[in-house]
């Protein structure tokens, strides 16, 4: 592989049994996606997160220097569903153990796809 053209990891997961309290409050959220794009070495550029209501789900996602982390959440299921697409020196995996450690869910189900490659 040259240095011209670098494939992207895209991670997919699916978070079951978090903490309906968490999943529906912006602040620990932001937190995580951030401390898991610091784990990932990932550079943020920019956020945005949007709360749905009381007792409601947050839509959430981090643009990286990267690529992104996105999060939607359903508190009434106890679900997050996480999106981590990384490309360069970014290591998405580590960005979902990072998240996996501030979520803590009880189940995890993911998958990981390598892009763009030839």
């Amino acid at each position: 592989m040259n240095d011209a053209y670098t494939p992207g990891m895209h991670v997919l997961a699916d978070f079951h049994g978090v903490d309906p309290a968490l999943l529906s409050d912006v602040i620990p959220l932001q937190t995580a996606l951030k401390d898991a794009a610091a784990a990932a070495e990932a550079s943020v550029i920019a956020s945005h997160f949007h709360h749905f209501g009381p007792q409601m789900g947050v839509t959430g996602v981090l643009l990286l220097r990267e690529s992104h982390i996105s999060i939607h959440t359903w508190p009434e299921t106890g679900l997050a569903v996480i999106d981590i697409f990384m490309c360069g020196h970014a290591q998405p995996k580590r960005a979902l153990a990072a998240l996996q450690h501030s979520l803590r869910p009880t189940r995890v189900v993911s998958q990981s796809i390598r892009r763009g490659a030839p």
